[in-house]
């Protein structure tokens, strides 16, 4: 079981380090540059400590003082709304809103279709690839209209994008397949010191950054 270690930070972060939602938060944390303890534990064997606080032993996990939060997007909010500077959603009620459902459809559509490939037998695998990448090609309009997400800032929207796209090429998609349009906005992720210091060790087996 792995040890925990000395925290020096009123924060910790648990994270798995392959969880796609989990690399999300840890994009957050790195983006924002809040003191933060990251803890990696493999999520077959929680670690004592992070299973006093959640017995479940979900990834990833916040810890802040008295605060428990285990579910990635909610942690992603609230390290926006706790850390304001640089924000990472707009600041009025309806563009939040939207963006927050924009996210939600990420997750759905796209998500969903990554852990089918990751979890799933050979041919539905291999359906669920087809369908991620015909459904990316589809979305071409939106990564050539902006330099990120329907925006002209980075967003809480790429945090949540970033890891997906990460992962393209262990899930058998090469970026360059998808078209030049994602191929280049997953490169301006993909080039933010923030991102670079996000990723675990088994993370950066995944893919490389462009020069």
């Amino acid at each position: 079981m792995a040890q925990p270690t000395t925290r020096k930070s009123a924060m910790t972060l648990f994270s798995s380090p392959t969880c796609a939602m989990s690399h999300g938060a840890r994009l957050v944390l790195h983006e924002k540059a809040i003191a933060a303890d990251i803890e990696y534990y493999d999520i077959n064997q929680p670690p004592e400590d992070l299973l006093e606080f959640n017995p479940t032993g979900t990834s990833p996990t916040l810890l802040e003082r008295g605060l428990v939060l285990y579910d990635a997007r909610i942690i992603m909010e609230y390290l926006d709304e706790r850390f304001p500077h640089p924000p990472l959603h707009q600041m009025d009620p309806v563009s939040r809103a939207n963006a927050r459902m924009i996210i939600k459809r990420i997750d759905q559509d796209w998500y969903e279709l990554m852990n089918e490939i990751i979890h799933s037998g050979e041919k539905k695998s291999a359906r669920a690839k087809k369908l991620l990448k015909e459904s990316l090609l589809s979305a071409a309009p939106v990564f050539e209209a902006r330099p990120f997400f329907m925006s002209d800032e980075f967003s809480l929207i790429d945090c949540v994008m970033a890891p997906l796209l990460w992962r393209l090429p262990i899930l058998g998609i090469e970026t360059a397949t998808t078209g030049e349009g994602l191929k280049n906005y997953a490169n301006r992720l993909f080039r933010r010191p923030a991102f670079a210091v996000s990723l675990s060790i088994a993370e950066k087996e995944m893919n490389e950054i462009p020069k």
